[in-house]
């Protein structure tokens, strides 16, 4: 099965550079038009499903999710017309057609919204869904069973003693995000046996505060 590196940054919220040069992992920003594309609970499931899990059809996703095949199919065609999927060449019949994620880091900037409000109703919804899709990661993973070298491994942390300015964050998310390059597999890599998938999620926002009583 061909592994994709897809990485999801929301540039604004998470504002992470762009790939170092000559990495050779293509970069999408969502413009407007993608935006609208994208912004639908199901669409955004179907994309993640496809992500974590490689190419797929309709009918087999149809089944994990518990959606009409019909209604999978219509979403899926228009992930590909928006150029977030495409088919599997070779792969499926006429009847039966695999899908997989076009191979890209994707990059929304919610400052390109800030005058669009045509697009404000779809940013909204596909920020909320981002955020609520990272909580039930986290929660579903610290509710399942693992043995105690993984339990060992995993780390949910927090750090609230920092003051920053805008340019200190932005630096931080930079250095942040470099580690985490440096971990990313290449895509012809031969995966160790004992590897799992791993998710990593980097949270950094300002909280306005409220000072003492």
């Amino acid at each position: 099965m061909q592994r994709v590196l897809c990485i999801c940054t929301l540039a604004g919220m998470i504002d992470a550079p762009e790939p170092a040069a000559g990495s050779g992992r293509p970069v999408r920003v969502i413009d407007a038009r993608g935006l609208r594309g994208l912004a639908h609970p199901l669409r955004m499931r179907l994309l993640d499903l496809l992500r974590l899990d490689g190419p797929a059809t309709s009918a087999g996703l149809s089944e994990r999710l518990g959606e009409k095949t019909g209604t999978v199919s219509w979403h899926l065609r228009h992930l590909a017309e928006h150029g977030f999927i495409e088919e599997e060449a070779g792969r499926g019949t006429r009847r039966e057609r695999w899908w997989r994620v076009v191979a890209s880091r994707t990059v929304l900037n919610t400052a390109d919204f800030r005058e669009d409000p045509d697009s404000r109703d779809a940013l909204s919804l596909y920020v909320d869904e981002l955020v609520q899709r990272h909580f039930r990661r986290v929660a579903e993973s610290v509710g399942e069973e693992w043995d105690d070298r993984w339990r060992g491994a995993r780390a949910i942390s927090e750090w609230t003693e920092m003051r920053m300015t805008p340019a200190q964050l932005h630096a931080l998310n930079e250095e942040l995000a470099a580690v985490v390059e440096r971990h990313v597999p290449a895509p012809d890599a031969e995966p160790d046996p004992e590897a799992l998938p791993v998710i990593v999620q980097i949270q950094s926002f300002p909280r306005k505060g409220h000072g003492g009583e």
